[in-house]
């Protein structure tokens, strides 16, 4: 299940811009522009807030997320790109929105998850991901943004219990969280070497500068569910 990117892109004051169609109408999430368009309200997306943004201006190929899809999502925080999924997915999707930090996690279900149906925020650390007692079946996408030095193996014990066969992982990967003094382009080819010994097959690796430093995204499918 995958949906356009070209659908993403609209045209504010002359100039094309990524943008998804507002799934609680009137209402932003972070100060984005809302935008008419062919009798539609769309919420502009800011590349160099949303890191999933991001890719899509560099060139992620077979985008995994559209209507009806069911994800996992770790490392919500306050909900930039959760509320873009959400959107994308829509009403007939579902998003199980995993933020550890109390604080943080309130201001997803205020500002966010109460206004949206398709979003089930958890208040879990994504090292303990049996602890989801929210979570029901598998997810086609495991999305893993995550500031910790051990953001790779959190991503695979998820994709271990939720992800589908032939499901796909999209991995941020913060090379600074896990070294500091290693080339980031070194780190993130390192933590693609770890996702394909755990049965991954990498289909695409995005450098996001210049729209966030010393990151990276792999994208990949999950070929060897052990049973």
């Amino acid at each position: 299940m995958t949906n356009s990117i070209n659908s993403f892109w609209i045209y504010v004051d002359g100039q094309k811009c990524l943008a998804t169609p507002n799934l609680d109408k009137g209402n932003n999430v972070y100060g984005e522009r809302l935008v008419q368009d062919n009798h539609k309200e769309f919420r502009q997306w800011d590349v160099y807030r949303s890191k999933l943004a991001a890719a899509i201006q560099k060139g992620i190929q077979n985008f995994p997320f559209a209507a009806g899809s069911r994800v996992l999502y770790l490392g919500a925080s306050t909900g930039t790109t959760v509320s873009h999924i959400s959107d994308i997915i829509g009403d007939e999707g579902i998003l199980f929105a995993v933020e550890p930090a109390v604080r943080v996690a309130r201001e997803l279900l205020e500002n966010v998850a109460t206004r949206r149906y398709n979003i089930i925020p958890i208040v879990e650390d994504g090292r303990r991901p049996k602890s989801y007692y929210s979570i029901f079946g598998t997810v086609e996408t495991v999305y893993c943004d995550i500031a910790q030095p051990d953001q790779t193996d959190i991503a695979i014990e998820n994709c271990k219990v939720y992800l589908q066969n032939g499901g796909v992982l999209l991995l941020v990967v913060k090379s600074r969280s896990i070294d500091v003094v290693k080339d980031p382009k070194v780190v993130i080819k390192e933590e693609a070497k770890k996702l394909e010994s755990s049965g991954f097959s990498i289909k695409q690796i995005i450098d996001l500068e210049p729209f966030d430093k010393d990151h990276g995204m792999i994208y990949a499918t999950y070929t060897q569910k052990s049973v």
